[in-house]
């Protein structure tokens, strides 16, 4: 089967969860014999390697801003991939899924997967947030199939636009449990003695929750690691840095990958998670494959990842996550999730499955018949 990927940023990355699930799916697909095409976003400083992994990259000019770069992008990606000849063009996130509707047109099969609703966050607004909402209105009437990562996201699609979905979570990479060595030299980390948020430091993800939260715990107190980035939002990373100015306690790594991201998730106290709104919350995942502690907000996308696997609070209050926060200044024992992500979020079952949807078969979880949504 000849396959395009349209949506992410890049390929090879971890921007994001839309990064990390279109690297791991392509690398299934392409180990089960398919062709795939991905389409990668052209950056500055980022090199324009022809293939990664088996797959082709094709490299996409958009706009380094954020109302517009994935409108650009996913315009001249898609107008690319109208002569490519393929059998399905998967779309990821319903921002650039706009463009769905010109394959549609022409007869090419598409698949949408919605990677979370992305207008509900505080991120997105003014012609950002519209566009997204269009971009779900145009996968609900056109895409030939629909994947959504939860099934908070299926009921709200078959109630919004009586459009049935096909359930397919993301899944995840089992990677090396890590001793401090590297965390220690960077920022003097031990093991056991730091909470975690490992996560883009952008407006929805409750990261001011969190630091507020913290402030208040009294000493002595685990450290608290940021680590992310914040492309196209400096107003809000500059606000969360001036809240702990006065604080030595909280260290910002910037951007992790690799080995330092493995040793941060094996050495942390706890992981803390306060998003607002998610898809499926890749870096649940990953927690989960390291064994982490995780203390997260009370959202329904979070509890249908962790289910009794985690320590909840009340989203978006800070006094529920204080007290969170404040049962693990001792150290407990670490749970043993590893297992348990590891069979429930295969990605070799998930990519069979993806091929069903791509091939119009039923999966497990039921899945669409086609486009069928009155707007």
């Amino acid at each position: 089967m000849k396959i395009a990927m349209i949506g992410h940023k890049r390929v090879p990355g971890r921007e994001g969860g839309v990064e990390v699930v279109v690297e791991e799916l392509t690398a299934q697909l392409v180990h089960m014999g398919h062709e795939v095409t991905v389409y990668n976003r052209r950056c500055r400083g980022v090199s324009r390697q022809k293939s990664f992994n088996g797959a082709r990259l094709i490299w996409v000019p958009t706009i380094n801003k954020k109302s517009l770069d994935a409108v650009v992008y996913s315009f001249f990606a898609t107008l690319h991939a109208l002569f490519g000849r393929y059998d399905v063009i998967h779309y990821h996130a319903i921002g650039p899924s706009v463009m769905l509707f010109l394959p549609h047109l022409l007869g090419i099969r598409t698949v949408a997967t919605v990677h979370g609703l992305n207008y509900k966050t505080p991120k997105w607004k003014g012609f950002a947030a519209w566009y997204i909402r269009l971009g779900e209105k145009i996968v609900a009437k056109y895409a030939d199939e629909v994947i959504v990562l939860s099934r908070d996201a299926q009921r709200y699609f078959q109630c919004a636009y009586g459009r049935k979905t096909c359930y397919i979570p993301n899944g995840v990479q089992l990677r090396q449990i890590r001793r401090p060595v590297r965390i220690k030299n960077s920022w003097g980390l031990e093991g056991d003695d730091y909470f975690l948020y490992l996560s883009r430091i952008v407006p929805g993800k409750g990261l001011e929750y969190l630091v507020d939260a913290y402030l208040r715990l009294q000493q002595p107190r685990p450290k608290l690691v940021i680590a992310g980035d914040s492309v196209h939002v400096p107003a809000f990373y500059q606000s969360i840095r001036e809240k702990v100015e006065d604080c030595p306690d909280v260290i910002f790594t910037g951007f992790v990958q690799g080995e330092l991201m493995d040793e941060l998730y094996s050495n942390a106290r706890a992981f803390v998670f306060p998003s607002e709104a998610e898809g499926m919350p890749m870096c649940l995942l990953e927690a989960m494959s390291y064994n982490c502690l995780c203390i997260v907000s009370d959202i329904p996308e979070n509890k249908e990842v962790m289910e009794e696997h985690a320590t909840y609070f009340e989203s978006k209050n800070t006094n529920a996550l204080y007290r969170a926060l404040e049962r693990f200044l001792l150290p407990a024992p670490r749970p043993n999730t590893r297992a348990y992500a590891a069979q429930r979020f295969s990605w070799e079952k998930i990519a069979q499955k993806t091929c069903s949807v791509y091939a119009g078969k039923e999966v497990e979880d039921g899945c669409c018949d086609g486009a069928d949504a009155g707007l």
